[in-house]
């Protein structure tokens, strides 16, 4: 018989206590515990908690050897049907069972193409664009004999047959997208192991949309808490690793802008990719956060248009548009986003406080960054911010990570101070560190080599004393500063000759 016990869960982060806190000690939010049943049961329970009696085990190892299913790796099955280590020679490199994503943007994000067996989890604001992208990426697999099953939790069959005519696709005359609503998990298992059984050749690929509407009856928790979450989602992983199939996971965010549900799913998935908008613009950027099969930090820039997503023509200098020209306050700088270069165009306004307490308004970086950036200008260069506003921003709606910023957001809050502007052809680029020396950054050619083909003729860089004197490369005239002080005499300096170029 059934034996029931109660639990208390944290709404945010998963964390499991066996009486009620006011505070989580996981997360440290208060008030997010929530009261539930588990139910125990005197079967022996299998992988992830199915009961070892049931044919159908979820399980990588044990749906291989039950034989319900083909194994994506029946050389671990042995004669007596049970598993055994593989050598490492027998085992294919995951490179070679790569499934091509199209558009290309994407497909450098996940590594250069979908790995087979692979779990992708994509998270995103609501209205962002996440089913919009994956069902263009689901007509692109059809169109090269790779079966879809979408999964629809959230939306009804016919929203997402009208989605996809408005990208171009006519399910009278293609064929190969299938919907599936369905949100019971054990009901959704048997209906994929039915829908593949006979067609094992074939490639599919399984989207879920999303994670969050998903419930199982092994859970006694309603859908979307972080119990249900973290099993649904594992289960599902566990199925693509079986099966070979790559299966894409939709999941929330919170009003932090993380993943909604614990922090487990992250660890139990592949890939982590975040949609992002563009301040409520057009523009749209797909971020890898974690990547078993390629570098993390890959960024894909693309447009939302009428018929789907298209990538963007002269990404690397995105966040320049609409530049006027040289004003104080604004400065250019290169950031890494994985192999992608991109300009960034850092503004600052620095003014008398009205106030008791000044302001410290950022956007695009972080907060903490911008108040030690400024502690260093005013001990190492002598620049009184104490009673100023300061308002930092990154203009396009970008968001800056790099270090070599450092540099580029003292200088425009210095111009913004001084009211003298940074010429419109200067690159500013440079890691700062507390005593106020200036370093170099890395990859530091393919940033000068993008800026210099977008009309950049000077770059004010890191460096020691005895690289100071002034060289070219790319046509761009380098400059290099060992210390804050001299760099924003640099950036700040009047030139005599005319700006050569303009991004």
């Amino acid at each position: 018989m059934a034996k029931k016990s109660t639990r208390f869960y944290c709404k945010g982060c998963g964390h499991e206590e066996l009486r009620w806190l006011g505070q989580c000690p996981g997360c440290r939010e208060w008030n997010t515990f929530t009261e539930m049943n588990i139910s125990k049961t005197s079967d022996t329970k299998g992988s992830r908690g199915f009961s070892a009696k049931d044919k159908q085990q979820t399980g990588f190892g044990a749906g291989a050897a039950s034989g319900g299913a083909q194994a994506a790796w029946p050389e671990a099955v042995g004669p007596d049907g049970r598993m055994r280590p593989v050598p490492l020679r027998k085992i294919n490199s995951a490179d070679k069972k790569r499934l091509r994503v199209e558009p290309a943007e994407v497909a450098n994000v996940l590594g250069g193409g979908l790995v087979e067996g692979s779990v992708v989890l994509l998270g995103g604001e609501p209205g962002v664009g996440k089913s919009t992208l994956l069902t263009g990426l689901g007509l692109s697999w059809v169109r090269q004999d790779i079966r879809v099953i979408y999964v629809a939790g959230e939306e009804s069959p016919a929203q997402i047959r009208m989605r996809a005519e408005r990208l171009g696709f006519d399910p009278n005359k293609e064929d190969g997208f299938d919907i599936l609503p369905e949100v019971h998990l054990e009901t959704l298992l048997e209906a994929l192991r039915e829908a593949l059984a006979g067609d094992d050749e074939r490639p599919c690929v399984i989207i879920a949309d999303s994670v969050q509407t998903l419930h199982s009856e092994q859970v006694d928790a309603y859908p979307g808490s972080p119990t249900q979450i973290k099993y649904c989602g594992g289960v599902l992983a566990d199925f693509a690793r079986q099966t070979g199939h790559p299966v894409f996971l939709v999941g929330h965010v919170t009003k932090s802008g993380d993943l909604a549900g614990p922090k487990l799913l992250e660890h139990m998935v592949d890939t982590v990719l975040y949609f992002e908008g563009s301040g409520g613009g057009a523009v749209r950027m797909v971020r890898a956060v974690k990547n078993r099969f390629g570098t993390t930090g890959e960024l894909a820039v693309m447009e939302m248009r009428s018929d789907g997503l298209a990538p963007v023509d002269q990404a690397g200098v995105l966040f320049l548009s609409g530049r006027r020209g040289a004003e104080p306050g604004s400065a250019v700088c290169a950031v890494k986003n994985g192999s992608r270069t991109f300009l960034v165009e850092v503004q600052a306004l620095v003014s008398s406080s009205r106030y008791g307490t000044p302001q410290r308004v950022v956007q695009g970086v972080d907060n903490k960054r911008v108040g030690l950036l400024c502690a260093i200008l005013e001990k190492r260069a002598g620049m009184d911010l104490g009673g100023c506003d300061i308002f930092v921003k990154v203009a396009g709606g970008g968001r800056i990570d790099d270090p070599g910023a450092d540099l580029a957001i003292m200088a425009a809050l210095a111009s913004s101070l001084r009211e003298r502007p940074v010429p419109i052809d200067t690159l500013i680029l440079g890691e700062v560190g507390l005593t106020g020396e200036v370093r170099q950054v890395a990859d530091m050619e393919s940033r000068l080599r993008e800026a210099s083909r977008h009309g950049f003729s000077r770059a004010i860089l890191g460096g020691d004393k005895s690289g100071r004197k002034a060289r070219k490369m790319d046509g761009m005239e380098m400059v290099t500063a060992s210390s804050v002080e001299e760099a924003m005499r640099l950036a700040l300096e009047s030139r005599g000759r005319k700006a050569g170029g303009r991004a």
